[in-house]
């Protein structure tokens, strides 16, 4: 194949994951990626706290792609392509061992983000990728040729002009996706961004002063939706965090964002008993530890201040002990129990998974390429996808995935 010209718009995971796997597949190709900012892979250097949750240790891909809210369908098809396993043993091939924790997650064994990022700019460099940072994209557009190929033309921030025979842009999510007017007037359907995995903000939630405290079982609804998930719970100095928080944002994405992120939510802090089950334990442990105060000890094993903030809030003073407690604040217990109920106003993005509900319509590209049905030659990898996962390594595996196949048939 003569040398043609690969242009990758987006330095961050997929971005060079496709621009590998480009460079491998396509060996006489050029391929330069543009990233605006003055680094590279940022995302990958910030993610699980430093140390990149590379993948999730689901290897039935029929099970991986029930983490996706959006995408699940069209994703199902690519992980044939390249699923977890590949992705762990990509890494391992090239000196990255991967190791799985308690909850799934799989890290490099070095606990630290620099050994991704090392491997893929290693691998890149070896490649002969050419990297550019502060490159901005101000304008795409395209040529027909009589051959029934297509030419490019990427325009850049200080006016320079960048010729590609192939384009895949992989530039992320929100909010670069707001912003999108380069690209050409005939391209994909852009379905409209907004956040996902987002915290909660309960300015007005008795439970402020609890920061730090974590549950590690509960069940968390929103209101007036079908939207629950359940898992552990973490309270923060401005409201509500943790993975049963960012989940319920993942999967309630669109309606949250409908109602400009104001909603009530309630939380079952002992999701593992029913109603009747509940009273009946209360009452049980009221027989038997009726001398010992009421704040003291707890039948459910939640955390001591917590436990405390909700006794106080149903009327239990410090001093009230189990055998004298009237009816009447113990069911304002159960209530509290079962059905602590906050008003949220706004959101807070969680920095190290932060990703983005919409992104180009997947039913425009070609399910097996990721190759634009309008425009030949042009190719979508990541997070500007229309496909975005849960906390737990499910969107980096989304950038793996994507990027791998684009880049396999970018040069065809």
């Amino acid at each position: 194949m003569p040398s043609f010209n690969i242009v990758v718009i987006g330095g961050g995971a997929a971005g060079f994951f496709g621009a590998i796997t480009a460079a491998e597949t396509f060996p006489d190709a050029r391929i330069t990626i543009l990233e605006k900012n003055r680094t590279v892979l940022n995302k990958v250097r910030i993610s699980g706290g430093g140390r990149c949750n590379v993948t999730h240790a689901c290897f039935d891909n029929r099970q991986l792609v029930r983490h996706y809210p959006r995408g699940e369908k069209s994703l199902r098809s690519l992980l044939n392509q390249f699923d977890a396993t590949a992705t762990v043993r990509w890494f391992e091939n090239r000196g990255v061992p991967l190791k799985t924790e308690a909850d799934g997650r799989m890290f490099p064994t070095t606990n630290t983000s620099d050994t991704i990022v090392d491997c893929l700019l290693t691998a890149a460099r070896r490649l002969g990728i050419q990297v550019r940072t502060s490159c901005g994209v101000t304008s795409l557009s395209f040529t027909s040729q009589p051959d029934g190929t297509t030419s490019y033309k990427v325009k850049l921030f200080n006016e320079e002009l960048i010729q590609a025979d192939r384009v895949l842009i992989a530039t992320g999510g929100y909010p670069q996706l707001s912003s999108y007017g380069w690209l050409p007037q005939q391209s994909e359907p852009l379905l409209s961004p907004v956040p996902s995995l987002f915290t909660f903000n309960v300015p007005d939630s008795p439970l402020l002063s609890l920061a730090g405290v974590s549950v590690k079982d509960a069940s968390v609804y929103v209101i007036g939706t079908k939207q629950e998930q359940r898992g552990p719970l973490l309270l923060t100095h401005w409201g509500f965090s943790g993975p049963a928080v960012l989940r319920l944002s993942a999967w309630a994405a669109r309606e949250l964002a409908d109602v400009q992120y104001r909603f009530k939510f309630r939380i079952n802090w002992v999701p593992t008993l029913n109603e009747n089950q509940l009273r009946t334990t209360l009452q049980d442990f009221r027989q038997q530890n009726g001398r010992k105060q009421v704040i003291s000890q707890n039948p459910f094993n939640l955390p001591t201040r917590l436990w405390q903030a909700l006794a106080a809030e149903s009327g239990i003073s410090e001093t009230q002990r189990w055998a004298d407690l009237p009816a009447k604040p113990l069911n304002r217990l159960s209530e509290k129990l079962t059905n602590s109920q906050f008003q949220v106003i706004g959101k807070s993005t969680f920095k190290d998974e932060f990703v983005t509900c919409g992104g180009i319509d997947l039913n425009s590209l070609n399910p097996q390429t990721l190759e634009s049905k309008a425009q030949k030659g042009l190719f979508f990898a990541g997070e500007v996808l229309d496909v975005d996962g849960i906390t737990g390594g499910f969107n980096f595996q989304n950038a793996w995935t994507t990027g791998y196949v684009a880049g396999k048939y970018i040069g065809l």
